[in-house]
């Protein structure tokens, strides 16, 4: 998508405007009339900012607003003109202008008002993107988001096993996404269009998890008083997600033991054999080898779910993954509450680098949430992040570069040029290191 779509029929301004443009890392087009803009929108051309003046032989800029405002309303335009006053500013704002600017102007304040306008666009662009997302999540599954090793290793191995019936046990701590993966398996293989059906084994009180996970029949208890369906059963074709493995009570495991066996069930109060056709998937925080060798856990059961066993990581592991994972629950939050997603400053973005994240994903998605609602990051300390252990010199190298040109690259917001220049190195190199390093400058753009 080309940034900017500039028209005015000066044709030193065009060259004048096109200068600074390139200068500001800024893709644009430029027309002595709109148009030919219309036409090349016709054609497929699509940019995120609409600049024009207002006096244009043929069709003038007011016209042109009057026309984008029924084909293109989502792009921002930009009117400007050497004849204006503050009725017709008023007027073209009025009739859905983003911004008017009086010739002459000074060029700084263009570039300021089109990059404001692109992130604007972007940000909408974004938005939409995730409604679609959201409306097809049952088609197209959760997520994983992340480009570190760690998480690029999880999504293959995600999407090698997930159409198996292979039962599979999730690792990870408190809020690392166990249920999201969990639901990807599931989004992805054969039996989306039957049940997922989660339980947390930690939330049911023992004397009722036998009911809860088999269902019963009428009268099997004191309080049965109509017959029913389990979360075994009620999955039944799909997946069933067992959260918090470890809080199972010792009798449930062994029952659980020979329905992960035999694929049967029976209903409390009932003999009658029930065939399962499901797949099982079961999450823990803790090492759950460790206590079934401390006989908090039953060691044969361990063994019937270790069949695959995935590993997720902690987000202090991944911290690059942190603006990206922020910025997609950024839009989240706003979709939800129908509010702006505004741009994250650089201290913020800092903070977030900063903070040890003991909550995880599920903290993250938190201070999202609380920043759309409130306006501002909050409740986040800035305790270092646990950093891997460099061995070797060139390591520690390694990183020092890193960190510099994210630095940069947050400082210039992403722009190529200015980062260019700010570390004094050709083009060419920044971009052969941002590959090394895996920086998206897109990831920057955001931050003022």
């Amino acid at each position: 998508m080309c940034d900017v779509f500039f028209i005015d029929d000066e044709k030193d301004l065009r060259v004048a405007i096109e200068q600074s443009f390139e200068l500001a890392d800024i893709d644009a087009r430029f027309f002595a009339c709109a148009e030919d803009a219309l036409l090349a929108l016709k054609e497929g051309e699509a940019p995120a900012v609409i600049i024009s003046d207002i006096c244009l032989p043929g069709l003038t800029g007011h016209h042109l607003l009057a026309t984008l405002t029924h084909q293109e309303p989502d792009i921002p335009v930009i009117l400007i003109t050497g004849h204006g006053d503050i009725s017709m500013a008023v007027q073209a704002m009025h009739d859905g202008a983003y911004d008017f600017i009086e010739k002459p102007f000074a060029t700084e304040r263009l570039i300021e008002t089109t990059l404001r306008a692109i992130e604007k666009r972007c940000l909408t662009i974004e938005n939409q993107k995730l409604k679609r997302s959201l409306k097809a999540s049952q088609t197209l599954g959760p997520r994983i988001i992340g480009e570190t090793l760690c998480i690029q290793q999880l999504r293959e191995t995600v999407t090698h096993i997930a159409d198996t019936n292979a039962d599979i046990l999730l690792f990870g701590e408190t809020g690392t996404g166990k249920e999201l993966i969990a639901r990807s398996l599931h989004e992805q293989s054969s039996r989306r269009e039957k049940n997922f059906v989660a339980v947390n084994c930690g939330a049911v009180p023992e004397n009722l998890i036998e009911s809860e996970l088999y269902g019963h029949e009428k009268g099997a208890f004191t309080g049965a008083e109509a017959k029913r369906i389990g979360k075994f059963e009620h999955a039944q074709g799909g997946t069933l997600f067992l959260d918090e493995i470890e809080s199972m009570p010792m009798q449930a495991q062994i029952r659980l033991l020979r329905v992960l066996q035999e694929r049967v069930i029976e209903r409390v109060g009932s003999n009658e054999l029930i065939p399962l056709d499901i797949r099982v998937i079961a999450a823990t925080k803790i090492d759950l080898k460790q206590a079934a060798a401390e006989g908090r856990f039953r060691q044969d059961l361990y063994y019937r779910l270790n069949i695959v066993t995935l590993d997720i990581p902690p987000l202090r592991e991944r911290k690059e993954d942190i603006p990206a994972l922020f910025h997609h629950f950024l839009l989240v939050a706003a979709a939800r509450y129908g509010k702006a997603a505004q741009s994250l400053s650089r201290h913020d973005l800092q903070s977030l680098l900063n903070h040890s994240w003991p909550g995880n994903v599920r903290e993250l998605r938190n201070a999202a949430e609380r920043y759309v609602l409130l306006g501002k990051l909050s409740h986040l300390t800035d305790s270092p992040l646990a950093m891997p252990a460099l061995n070797s010199l060139a390591d520690q190298v390694a990183e020092f570069e890193k960190t510099v040109i994210e630095e940069a690259l947050i400082a210039c917001g992403g722009r190529i040029n200015e980062t260019m220049d700010k570390l004094a190195i050709p083009r060419k190199t920044l971009y052969d290191k941002m590959q090394k390093y895996r920086l998206d400058k897109d990831l920057y753009k955001s931050v003022e």
